[in-house]
């Protein structure tokens, strides 16, 4: 015989979704005004495509999540 489905869940809890969107906002944000800060500061000379590379990259992976978390808090289920 075949067994019942189970339903599928997820695996955060839905009371942490406003704490996490929060968090990864900020952490995100505080990366990209880092970003800006380096690029702001740095001659061309001295800028290094590596270190761009990865804080561009940490800073899209941090507010891509933060947004997610944001839209599944106010009931935007993606």
């Amino acid at each position: 015989m075949a067994q019942a489905a189970k339903p599928i869940t997820s695996p955060v809890p839905d009371s942490m979704y406003p704490t996490l969107s929060v968090l990864m906002l900020a952490i995100g944000l505080v990366v990209t005004a880092s970003f800006f800060i380096y690029e702001a500061t740095s001659s061309r000379k001295n800028r290094s495509l590596a270190k761009e590379l990865i804080t561009g990259a940490v800073a899209s992976i941090f507010l891509g999540f933060g947004s997610l978390f944001l839209l599944l808090s106010t009931g935007v289920y993606v």
